[in-house]
């Protein structure tokens, strides 16, 4: 039985008419940059979170550098950020003029750790990237006893929860992607900053509109990213559907730890009191690039994304600092493969991704 590592149409299949419904009211009031369905989607998606604002922007690398830029990261200043995440934590950082510098991880969680984080802080510290990587929930409260601001990237953990409440709602200052593949879709390219911080909120809506409140007056050197109505439209549909993809994606790891997964492969460990909504769903095995080719023989799909950490990229030479041993990251990178998730992934393919992982093995 083939079994796709995404099926991100499923899901969205029952909703067509009211998809269609929501571009055409757009076309229909014509208005297209921050208009009606950023301002309401804004608002529902912070009242989700638990967060007092949600501010609409063009990516989620863009979320990042507001982000930091709104807390005045900038030249001479170093931003920790874990080096096992997607390319754009880091490479968000650098347009504000800080140094990145590396952290470890915990290659069972895939998460940074407050020990991680305080083996990197340098002098010149002046934030840290929190990264929610594959959906599961960096302890924040943790990190955040250090002293240093966090901003929490939350770009692959929408409908996640854990003991302090949902990712995007912990820390200073929070960010997240739209893009077609995340736990939240839209159709396109977008992102949000989150924060219940009215004065940094104030910062994150001057900055992603040229630095001014009303095209006129320029009070910072801003940026031009601005959530479309279009997509904020398609992301008011398809939001009060979150929490439910939220739990069947948290279910589907369940079956695979009851399928017995577990014996053939290292499972993904939550965080303490997390409930992970698994954007993707990532295992660890020695001979992980192996295993890959014997799953997609059988038609079962996976797929390694960080092989090569952030710190060892081509363009980070010069750039970032990584002087903390990254013993973790080197086990994740090398061991890990992402085998099928979704909200759609029932028993039956959950089966039959287990019995094709013990047929490889």
């Amino acid at each position: 039985m083939p079994v796709p590592l995404f099926d991100t149409a499923t899901p969205l299949s029952p909703l067509g008419d009211e998809l269609r419904a929501a571009v055409q009211r757009v076309l229909d009031g014509g208005r297209y940059v921050l208009g009606p369905e950023v301002a309401a989607f804004e608002r529902e998606f912070a009242d989700y979170l638990g967060a007092a604002h949600a501010i609409g922007v063009a990516n989620g690398t863009d979320a990042i550098t507001i982000a930091l830029s709104a807390l005045g990261i900038g030249p001479g200043d170093d931003v920790v950020v874990p080096s096992f995440t997607f390319y754009a934590s880091v490479e968000a950082i650098v347009p504000t003029g800080a140094r990145p510098v590396f952290c470890d991880v915990d290659p069972e969680t895939y998460c940074v750790t407050a020990d991680t984080v305080r083996a990197a802080v340098t002098p010149a510290t002046k934030a840290v990237i929190v990264v929610h990587l594959f959906g599961n929930v960096a302890p924040v409260a943790e990190i955040r006893a250090l002293g240093i601001p966090v901003v929490e990237d939350a770009a692959q953990a929408a409908g996640s929860s854990g003991p302090g409440g949902r990712p995007g709602a912990l820390a200073a200052l929070s960010t997240f992607s739209f893009f077609p593949s995340k736990n939240l879709p839209c159709f396109g390219d977008g992102g949000a900053v989150c924060t219940s911080d009215s004065e940094l909120a104030d910062r994150v809506r001057m900055l992603r509109f040229h630095g001014s409140r009303d095209k006129r007056t320029y009070e910072l050197v801003g940026f031009n990213s601005r959530l479309d109505e279009l997509q904020a439209a398609i992301l008011r549909v398809l939001l009060p559907h979150l929490e439910g993809w939220a739990e069947a994606r948290h279910a589907a790891g369940l079956a695979y730890q009851r399928a017995g997964l577990g014996e053939l492969v290292a499972l993904p460990r939550p965080t303490p009191g997390a409930r992970p909504a698994w954007h993707l769903y990532v295992v660890r095995h020695p001979r992980a690039d192996e295993l890959a080719a014997g799953l997609e023989a059988q038609g079962i799909g996976a797929s390694s994304y960080y092989r090569r950490p952030v710190h060892l990229q081509p363009a980070m030479s010069g750039v970032g600092l990584a002087e903390a041993p990254l013993e973790g990251t080197e086990e994740a990178a090398r061991t890990h493969l992402a085998i099928p998730m979704g909200a759609a992934l029932d028993g039956t393919a959950v089966d039959a991704v287990v019995a094709a992982v013990r047929a490889a093995v």
